[in-house]
């Protein structure tokens, strides 16, 4: 049976032939600029069937994943850039370097939560250190791509600011946190409603930003990915109200047109029979 390696080599040459002379038109226009869209595509795409616990379409998706990376380090080495290998080498040395309790002479931990709490020590001694060289651009936070989805940068922000102890010292004092932003957004709403309409959505906007950050950060207090929980949610949103549309679809009637209570009726019902 060929080995990783040997498949991984394999994948490497074949990115180069398509990349090169006699390769395929389309692989040799892209950059590294194109190649964004289909990376964001094939992640979510792999998300997706880890979410359906489908492994068959994960194993898929998976290699799809690692063909645009593989695409990506091509055309980088191309531009005199770094390698595949090079991009290898650096999160190998990076694993080792963040797990001394393995690899090194630490003394062993015992826990996963003791894990990820020497790996988040050690994360914020590094990015410490770019903070302290913020000249070159580099800052605690700085290293968090904005382009992530709003939930997910909220979360990690909040993750990168409690490495350092910056941090609530309970899931419940979140929660507290909420319940003021939820106050002050209703006082948004409700003192709005004397100013101008710039003025309003401006107040409101800030206000329900602030709750979304809140909201995230109890979601990484109590161990839940945001992004994911709010998919899962989407989902079970997705499969109820398409029931209960069906629902009134199948008696000839239509959804506009219905009252509040009547829609809410009919929501309960799905809802009981385990939609």
């Amino acid at each position: 049976m060929p080995t990783p390696g040997e498949r991984f080599d394999e994948l490497v040459r074949i990115m180069a032939t398509l990349r090169g002379p006699q390769g395929c038109p389309w692989d040799r226009e892209q950059t590294l600029a194109s190649l964004r869209p289909f990376l964001l595509e094939e992640t979510y795409e792999a998300l997706e069937a880890l979410d359906r616990g489908d492994l068959d379409s994960l194993r898929e998706e998976l290699g799809d994943l690692l063909f645009e990376i593989v695409f990506l380090a091509r055309i980088a080495e191309e531009g005199g850039h770094f390698s595949v290998a090079d991009a290898a080498a650096d999160v190998g040395a990076k694993l080792v370097r963040r797990h001394p309790h393995v690899f090194g002479d630490h003394a062993r931990l015992k826990t996963a939560e003791e894990v990820r709490g020497k790996w988040e020590e050690m994360k914020a001694a590094e990015r410490g250190k770019g903070a302290r060289e913020a000249e070159g651009g580099k800052t605690l936070l700085g290293g968090v791509p904005r382009t992530l989805p709003g939930l997910l940068r909220a979360y990690e922000y909040g993750s990168r600011a409690a490495a350092v102890g910056f941090d609530w010292v309970r899931a419940a004092d979140v929660i507290d946190k909420i319940e003021e932003e939820v106050r002050e957004l209703r006082d948004a709403l409700s003192k709005s409603a004397r100013a101008d309409e710039a003025e309003r959505a401006r107040r409101v906007e800030e206000e329900m930003g602030d709750l979304l950050f809140a909201i995230a950060n109890l979601s990484r207090k109590l161990g839940v990915e945001p992004e994911a929980a709010l998919r899962r949610a989407n989902d079970k949103f997705q499969a109820r109200f398409t029931a209960l549309e069906s629902r009134v679809v199948s008696r000839g009637e239509r959804l506009q047109g219905k009252s509040l209570e009547e829609l809410e009726n009919e929501w309960q019902l799905v809802k009981r029979e385990g939609h």
